[in-house]
């Protein structure tokens, strides 16, 4: 079993989290926007619809884990997987200046196809404490930063206020659906990260319980911090695809590998 030193504390691998709560909203973006954004990855967003992409804002309350209790916003975007569906011949010329996985042609593909192969790329992922920042961008290459996050979920709506160096970034209010049936298995996926000039894919297992959906259920307001501009120029505020609330999830994270 692989272990890793973190501020002087031993993490062992797989990292597990055993218990938190999770909201999150899907909002449909334009495709092109969306590359625009994570271009620097050289990874591609799977288009759900003609022209449209996914960009996902979640909110995490860590209340039992290897990393300690902690608060998290993350901004992602679905993405396919690397090489699925492309002319193996790269495009440079797409996105002059990406890295060596520059992004290659599109061969097709798109729809429930994207839908059903899609990873999820994190753009960005403000925490409150300093141990899970140094673990997560170490261990993983996630885009970790501190921030400012204040939750609010002990009341029927639940609620993320975001501020980052003194800035609001966004308000974010998450009204939970109608309960989802559903076995309680770990699911596997992957989640695809890009620091330093690197990219990696996280293999990440996740188990819910208490899970409800419902379509739009999120109300949004941008503040005035370059990621609100971001979110701003990608189309929100607008109406959410779907909300999603979890209130127990248990989680884990295996070893990143470079691709």
């Amino acid at each position: 079993m692989a272990s890793h030193l973190i501020q002087g504390r031993t993490v062992d691998m797989p990292v597990r989290v055993r218990d938190a709560e999770i909201c999150s909203v899907s909002y449909p973006v334009r495709a092109d926007a969306a590359r625009a954004v994570i271009a620097y990855s050289g990874l591609d967003v799977a288009e759900v619809l003609p022209g449209k992409a996914v960009c996902m804002l979640l909110f995490v309350d860590y209340r039992d884990g290897d990393l300690d209790t902690y608060h998290e916003f993350g901004m992602a975007f679905l993405v396919r997987p690397p090489g699925a569906g492309m002319d193996p011949q790269r495009s440079e010329d797409i996105h002059p200046g990406t890295p060596s996985l520059a992004r290659p042609k599109r061969v097709g593909g798109g729809g429930l196809r994207d839908l059903r192969q899609a990873g999820v790329f994190v753009h960005w992922l403000p925490v409150d404490q300093r141990f899970t920042l140094e673990a997560g961008r170490t261990l993983w290459g996630f885009p970790k930063e501190l921030a400012d996050i204040e939750l609010r979920l002990d009341s029927p709506y639940k609620r993320c206020v975001l501020r980052k160096d003194g800035r609001l970034v966004l308000d974010l209010l998450v009204k939970p659906g109608v309960p989802v049936p559903g076995a309680t298995a770990m699911t596997p996926m992957d989640a695809y990260t890009h620091r330093e000039g690197v990219t990696r894919r996280v293999p990440w297992s996740l188990r819910v319980r208490g899970a409800r959906m419902r379509p739009g259920g999120a109300l949004i307001r941008l503040g005035n911090h370059p990621v609100a501009k971001e979110l701003s120029e990608l189309g929100l505020p607008k109406r959410a695809l779907f909300t999603t609330t979890v209130s127990r999830a248990e989680m884990v994270f295996g070893e990143a590998a470079e691709i």
